[in-house]
């Protein structure tokens, strides 16, 4: 199968162009720079050297490639986590607008059938059960700039499931863990733990769910032929709420336990969003993804993953 992929060069499109080489498929990566293109033809496939805002050289890239499906990774993340700064969702916010509707057009134009996209499984509102399918409500109207953020994601979403004569498939993606991601040892939430630095903040009940790069990779490799046009959760099968899983991360990096902090503080120090994910995140359920794309995660929880990507 001929596939395209925007975003080869991050922390997801990496494996994933490796996943999709050693599946046997014809693969073009996307990337504006040319020493990752290098990267991307040492891994055995085609690069695309290109802005997805130049329109022209997009098509020309999907002109040459042909594809038949085409898989959207594109994000623009700083390495410093910080979400109290506007421009820390401003960039990704930009691409899953206008950047993710100009991949669509071209995905059209150069006759593909299936366009699959990357989301987060952790947009969902913070009341019910503590566990999300697909069905529940996003948090539209979440605190600070992470409400800009779901709105846009809410916006592309919609885009990419009704884009006409392609078959779009949404995949929301857990929290990522493994290399090149803030909770890789040497990423900057490893570092904030390391550091104890990241605490678990009052009761710690927030709910997170995760996801190794690897196996985020292993689910849109399935979504290339296997489910109908919708959304998809993409998690492991272990949610769990901060006061869990943190002391465990802690661990496997060989960190000291986190420090406990009271929620006051912590609102005063690091803002109200930092607080309501602390306690209120909703975590996802991966049984539709297990169900129709035929996926299982090789790390079936956080427990075993944790350890082995801190190597």
């Amino acid at each position: 199968m001929r596939v395209f992929v925007a975003g080869a060069s991050g922390a997801i499109g990496r494996p994933l162009i490796r996943q999709l080489i050693a599946a046997g498929h014809e693969v073009t990566g996307m990337t504006r720079r040319e020493d990752r293109a290098a990267e991307i033809r040492a891994a055995g496939a085609e690069a695309a050297v290109c802005d997805v805002y130049d329109e022209a050289a997009l098509q020309e890239a999907f002109s040459a490639a042909r594809p038949e499906v085409v898989v959207n990774q594109l994000t623009s993340l700083p390495d410093r986590y910080d979400p109290r700064k506007a421009s820390f969702y401003e960039e990704t916010d930009r691409l899953r607008g206008e950047g993710a509707r100009k991949l669509i057009a071209a995905a059209g134009k150069a006759g593909a059938r299936r366009f699959v996209s990357q989301s987060i499984a952790f947009l969902y509102a913070p009341e019910g059960s503590w566990v999300k399918d697909e069905q529940a409500r996003p948090h539209e109207e979440a605190p600070g700039h992470f409400r800009h953020a779901i709105e846009a994601l809410v916006q592309h979403e919609r885009e990419v499931v009704e884009a006409a004569d392609l078959e779009g498939l949404i995949l929301r993606y857990g929290q990522f863990y493994g290399p090149g991601t803030y909770f890789a040892p040497d990423g900057h939430l490893g570092g904030e733990v390391a550091k104890r630095r990241f605490p678990i903040v009052g009761a710690g009940t927030g709910t997170f769910s995760f996801i190794h790069v690897e196996d985020a990779a292993g689910a849109t490799v399935a979504a290339l032929d296997h489910g109908g046009p919708g959304i998809y959760n993409v998690v492991d099968d272990d949610p769990a709420p901060l006061h869990e899983w943190l002391p465990v991360y802690a661990e496997a990096l060989g960190a000291k336990p986190p420090r406990r902090a009271p929620a006051w503080l912590v609102r005063v120090v690091a803002g109200r969003a930092v607080v309501d994910n602390a306690l209120g995140l909703r975590g996802a359920s991966n049984a539709r993804a297990k169900r129709e794309l035929g996926w299982r995660p090789r790390f079936p929880s956080w427990r075993q993953g944790f350890r082995e990507a801190a190597g």
